[in-house]
């Protein structure tokens, strides 16, 4: 060498690009070739690692932020060191290696909003509930305070209703009459403990088996003079019993007949109930007309309902 040209021979006079200019075309530098190598003749080799670059043998380990990464033993010139990378963070005054999740808005502050509603909602519950029960309990005293029965008992009295008239309808129908709306005399009076009458409430006339004993119906609106039947419906206890009718104060001749047509036994009201009918003459306008149980009757029978039908017939429904 000459000291005025010291040669492709250090790092620094190894340009990589020297062919492009003309003092490295003079020094014989060349372009990349296919087998990789480019520069000048006999230059070392230029392809290292990154941190791998020596200087007088010492080989300087890699910078990052100010500060050294280690290396791994062994890894001198020449050599590739073990690929051990490590995050920034991993070093003093690094980036920090946990990340704060930003606070969540509505939690950790105020009271539990959704249990203090829960809450209310629970206790307005209770509350119905409780109205509710107080309400059911309160209508059954009030029902066992009234005593409201539909039913009489065989020891509770009856009274009969202060009226024993029934009118013709305005549709020219013929009226029917319940016991409790007759008027009682001589010691009948009313009862219920016997089941099957049909009259309202199951109430019927008893104490007709007493000479004496009677019951009266007064009809208004009767449309024309003439021929009519009055039926009765009673109940016998297994056997036959008679009565006495009277029209407009004239008794009949002909008795009430009130026969076991229903073949009850012996003392069975229950299975007694049935009817029976007399022939009448009526008068326009106003009637009266009376069953009572007189001298030569047997009157042992419960009295029901008392009904009038147009013509002698054998048949009143």
């Amino acid at each position: 060498m000459t000291p005025g040209d010291n040669g492709a021979s250090t790092p620094e006079d190894d340009d990589p690009f020297g062919y492009l200019y003309a003092d490295g075309q003079a020094r014989g530098a060349q372009p990349p070739s296919g087998s990789g190598g480019y520069g000048y003749p006999n230059a070392v080799s230029r392809v290292r690692s990154v941190g791998e670059r020596t200087y007088g043998g010492q080989q300087q380990a890699p910078q990052y932020g100010g500060q050294t990464i280690p290396q791994q033993p062994g890894a001198g010139y020449g050599q590739q060191p073990t690929a051990a990378y490590q995050a920034p963070e991993t070093f003093p005054g690094g980036a920090p290696t946990t990340r704060q999740a930003p606070p969540t808005p509505g939690r950790g502050r105020g009271p539990n909003t959704k249990g203090l509603l829960i809450g209310a909602i629970a206790v307005v519950a209770a509350v119905v509930i409780g109205i509710s029960v107080a309400m059911i309990n309160g209508s059954g005293d009030k029902n066992k305070a009234s005593g409201a029965s539909t039913t009489p008992t065989q020891s509770e009295a009856v009274s009969p209703s202060p009226s024993s008239t029934s009118s013709v309808s305005a549709s020219g129908e013929l009226p029917k009459i319940d016991a409790k709306a007759l008027r009682l005399d001589g010691g009948a009076t009313l009862a219920s403990d016997v089941k099957g009458a049909n009259a309202a409430g199951g109430t019927y006339v008893t104490g007709f088996n007493t000479v004496g004993a009677s019951v009266t119906w007064t009809v208004n609106g009767i449309p024309d003079s003439g021929k009519y039947s009055v039926y009765v419906a009673y109940s016998v206890p297994g056997k036959d019993a008679t009565a006495t009718l009277t029209v407009n104060g004239t008794a009949s001749d002909t008795p009430v007949g009130m026969q076991n047509y229903a073949h009850a036994a012996s003392g069975d009201y229950t299975k007694g109930w049935t009817r029976t009918y007399n022939y009448v003459q009526l008068n326009k306008g106003t009637n009266t007309i009376k069953l009572s149980c007189e001298q030569g009757n047997q009157c042992d029978a419960l009295l029901d309902q008392m009904w009038l039908v147009k013509g002698w017939v054998k048949s009143g429904g």
